[in-house]
């Protein structure tokens, strides 16, 4: 992994994230080298001087692509505003919940969003998942714009993820690639569901899972046979989890498996692994909407997917990397050798072979990527 901050996996893997959505390597330099001192206190400390340098860059980009919209380039403006709504993103998502700037931030980077993907012609329809209680989580729909009835998946992110960053990351476009569509959820506990709706995370993840799956039934440009679920990296506990209780899904496929992260929170404690984000505590709880860590800790024993994997009849594809140092390898193993009644189960451990071995292939971004959609394509095809 790319490692401009020596000792810091946080802050690193935040900046290898920024460069697989999409980020440009000399802006998010630019971003980095004003905090290098910063970096040596720690993943916590100093992420508000992270968040001032992250913007004052995505401030820029933006206002660059104000220029080009003025003199009418507008796909040039449109690759811009894209790479500054990642920016804006990526430092907000590095924050401690009582930081109100990062409010202002994330929804700079959601309609810079929005704004980027209108000027480029993309084909993302934005679209609300009805939820309990009259509410609703948000997600975006990544189609061809054809109307053709065509395979999709639904992907779900992880802890810290947002759908943004996700299909910034070109899971969109290399479903397109292969006929599926994609339909990129804010779930419970993510995104806007969390920051904009109250929307916890719950362990039962079919409570959203399949409202997700409803609304695409409901799409006309929905083979409805062919519905697909995909996590990344908490989404590797949440993608099974859903398809093992909604067998209407017709495959599962998981970029990190993720089987006893209630085990691994333990693990946390006793300073065991790495944490994806700063102030991780706060964060989870916050994720799962727990007041205190006792609170916290004791639902965490529901997470898991241990008698749940057995109930998965439809095919199964679990990576990881090999070097994953947030989520041993061994919750792969476990995830695959669970799934006895899957009609196709299948391993892939991605090696230094691949150049991409680290928490959901955050050291390259393209492998394990591409290795999943190509997965996906052959096993809707051998649908018929």
């Amino acid at each position: 992994m790319f490692e401009p901050f020596p000792g810091n996996y946080v802050w690193n893997l935040a900046t290898n994230l920024a460069l697989v959505a999409g980020g440009n390597h000399g802006e998010i330099d630019a971003a980095n080298r004003p905090v290098m001192e910063a970096a040596r206190q720690g993943s916590d400390a100093g992420t508000a001087l992270l968040f001032d340098s992250w913007i004052r860059v995505a401030d820029q980009v933006a206002a660059n692509a104000a220029a080009d919209e003025e003199k009418g380039y507008q796909l040039s403006a449109g690759t811009k505003y894209l790479r500054a709504a990642g920016y804006y993103l990526a430092a907000e998502r590095m924050q401690s919940r009582d930081y109100a700037p990062r409010w202002a931030a994330y929804q700079k980077g959601l309609d810079l969003y929005r704004k980027g993907v209108a000027l480029r012609g993309l084909h993302v329809d934005l679209v609300e998942i009805p939820y309990e209680n009259g509410t609703s989580f948000p997600a975006i729909f990544v189609h061809d714009g054809s109307g053709t009835p065509r395979p999709a998946l639904v992907s779900c992110n992880g802890l810290d993820s947002m759908k943004e960053q996700v299909n910034l990351a070109g899971h969109g476009a290399v479903n397109l690639e292969r006929g599926i569509n994609t339909l990129f959820v804010d779930q419970p506990g993510t995104g806007q569901a969390l920051r904009q709706r109250n929307l916890a995370a719950v362990y039962d993840a079919e409570r959203w899972g399949t409202p997700a799956l409803e609304y695409l039934l409901g799409r006309s440009d929905v083979i409805p046979t062919k519905i697909g679920m995909f996590g990344l990296s908490l989404g590797g506990y949440y993608a099974p989890r859903v398809a093992a209780n909604e067998p209407r899904y017709a495959l599962c496929a998981v970029m990190g498996a993720n089987h006893v992260w209630g085990e691994r929170q333990k693990e946390r404690l006793a300073s065991e692994g790495e944490n994806p984000v700063p102030h991780y505590w706060d964060h989870v709880m916050w994720v799962w909407g727990k007041d205190n860590l006792d609170d916290f800790m004791s639902y965490c024993a529901n997470i898991t997917l241990d008698g749940q994997i057995e109930k998965m009849k439809m095919p199964f594809l679990v990576t990881h990397g090999e070097n994953d140092r947030q989520i041993p390898v061994h919750n792969a193993h476990r995830s695959f050798d669970q799934a006895v009644n899957s009609a196709k189960r299948h391993l892939r451990i991605f090696t230094r072979a691949d150049f991409e071995v680290e928490h959901c292939g955050a050291d390259n971004g393209t492998v394990m990527r591409d290795y999943i959609a190509d997965w996906c394509a052959e096993t809707f095809a051998e649908m018929g």
